[in-house]
């Protein structure tokens, strides 16, 4: 069954930009969270815990109060995209408790790079010269935040680059899912199943959260199922390849927010990398709007 949604661009791209603020806040959180901001630092498990747990309550709400009934869902695509959420998320609080906000979340802009590589053997997608020089343009700027050489190499950028990876291979499944299932059914169960995984995969490095940890790790929860909900309804509100820019300002409030809350001000490889990463996956995004037309066309 396919879902349709009114079309709207000017409110697609206002919800994806909302979602951009509430994103680099979870990031924020993050930090703080594995860091000794708030008390003894907590393992990222644990603050991706908070995350699921927290935004699976606040979803759960909604969907109480506007007596959403839920349809049977297409379980192995939720498992698939869930267990990739739950890694790549876990991955990138890991890497933002020891990294800049800014080299982080620009490393995790590869991730549509990744699904259009993964694409290729899942989907069975063809790669055109152009989508191959976007990813191409990305990588270098990758390469650029690892500053790879014996001074300045940062080994937990690498968990930002796997956190992409992970992502990309969600973002697979998100396609698979796209249009078969409403957007609240589909945030209900990937928040469920997000809960269960890390639920089960924090017993081993559990610790008590102190007060200020407990109200940032619900904050950061509800935050991330705002986050959600917007783009979500954004995405399916604009055609993606026009609303997938604004995505990017996720970097911009990132580094603001890092700037405010840690005195973090990105130096001049930082600007160069996430620049270079920018322009590639802008290069993918009008690439894919181009191509879009076309299959339309030929189909």
């Amino acid at each position: 069954m396919s879902i349709s949604t009114p079309q709207n661009p000017r409110l697609a791209a206002c919800l994806i930009l909302i979602a951009t603020i509430f994103m680099a806040a979870t990031t924020l959180l993050a930090k703080a969270l594995g860091t000794e901001t708030l008390g003894p630092a907590l393992h990222p498990m644990q603050v991706s815990f908070g995350r699921f747990f927290f935004a699976f309550i606040a979803i759960s709400s909604a969907v109480a109060v506007l007596r959403f009934k839920l349809q049977r869902p297409l379980w192995r695509l939720h498992l698939g995209r869930t267990s990739c959420g739950w890694l790549g998320i876990t991955l990138m609080f890991a890497a933002v408790a020891h990294i800049p906000l800014a080299d982080a979340t620009a490393i995790t802009f590869l991730n549509p790079v990744f699904a259009m590589l993964l694409a290729i053997p899942l989907l069975k997608e063809s790669v055109g010269p152009w989508r191959w020089a976007a990813a191409g343009i990305a990588f270098i700027g990758a390469m650029i935040l690892l500053r790879p050489t014996p001074d300045s190499f940062q080994p937990a950028a690498l968990l930002a680059l796997a956190a992409a990876m992970v992502i990309g291979l969600e973002l697979i499944f998100i396609k698979k899912l796209s249009g078969r299932e409403r957007p609240l059914q589909v945030l209900w169960f990937n928040n469920a199943l997000g809960m269960t995984i890390a639920s089960l995969a924090v017993l081993p490095v559990w610790q008590m959260p102190t007060l200020e940890q407990w109200g940032a790790l619900a904050a950061l929860g509800t935050l991330m199922a705002c986050a959600q909900a917007c783009f979500v309804n954004g995405m399916a509100r604009g055609d993606a390849s026009f609303v997938a820019p604004f995505s990017y300002a996720t970097l911009i409030f990132a580094t603001l927010y890092d700037f405010v809350g840690f005195g973090q001000i990105p130096d001049r490889v930082t600007v160069l990398g996430a620049c270079v990463i920018l322009t590639g996956a802008a290069v993918l995004a009008w690439r894919e709007g181009r191509r879009r037309p076309e299959l339309q066309d030929a189909a």
